[in-house]
């Protein structure tokens, strides 16, 4: 089964939209927590949209159970996870004109400056892993720069049309394949609803799942305690739909 990181970006996206101090993303984790979250996943932007250094170092200070940090491959962010130490830096594109992140990291045109970020991470003990497309040069250039995870993007299989769902989950599917072929430990994320988590949680060699949108817009209606409750009880009891 698929354990499940909660992506607390949402909450600071409401707490920055006034400026002001709630809700605050650091008290909202701990009911993540509570709700079953296996991990904590947060993204510190350059431009500092949602969540904050100091959201970064009390969730570090606080959370019980994994930080994973998403971080774009910059010096500053470098000196940051080496600093804050997360179990995890997730290496994500990053580009000040969009809205969330949108598509993987293009790793093989980028290899000798992931390598390096890498290596230093890893001599820290922190885990590293790369937000990238199911393409097979992507998935086999994130083994040579020296990642032991990858995260897959699994945005064009949430937006697909019921047409093309079986496909783009069988695209996924042969990703993991190749990943888990080259050694490469796999998790999964973006786009994922309470409508289409359970064909992506079937997939056993997926490790874990990062969701935050669908989450942090259920519990607008049932709490977050009740909303991280719904999806983990999906990701453990998966019912196929096809």
């Amino acid at each position: 089964m698929a354990s499940l990181g909660v992506n607390i970006d949402h909450i600071a996206n409401v707490r920055q939209a006034r400026l002001a101090s709630e809700p605050d993303p650091v008290q909202m984790a701990f009911l993540a927590e509570l709700g079953g979250a296996d991990g904590i996943t947060v993204h510190l932007r350059e431009d500092r949209r949602h969540i904050q250094d100091r959201d970064l170092k009390l969730l570090r200070a606080t959370i019980k159970s994994r930080l994973n940090l998403e971080m774009a491959a910059t010096e500053e962010m470098l000196s940051i996870a080496l600093k804050i130490k997360p179990e995890m830096v997730t290496i994500v594109p990053e580009r000040r004109e969009e809205i969330t992140t949108e598509g993987g990291l293009e790793v093989s045109g980028n290899k000798k400056s992931l390598k390096e970020i890498i290596r230093k991470l890893n001599s820290e003990g922190i885990e590293t892993s790369l937000f990238i497309d199911p393409i097979q040069s992507q998935i086999e250039a994130s083994r040579e720069v020296g990642a032991g995870w990858i995260e897959l993007h699994t945005g064009c299989y949430a937006n697909a049309t019921w047409r093309n769902k079986a496909s783009e989950l069988a695209v996924i599917q042969e990703g993991v394949i190749r990943a888990r072929t080259l050694g490469l430990r796999v998790n999964a994320g973006h786009g994922l609803t309470y409508q289409n988590v359970e064909p992506i949680a079937s997939i056993k060699e997926i490790e874990e799942l990062n969701i935050g949108h669908a989450i942090v817009a259920r519990s607008i209606a049932i709490g977050l305690v009740e909303a991280v409750k719904e999806m983990k009880d999906l990701i453990k009891n998966p019912r196929l739909h096809f």
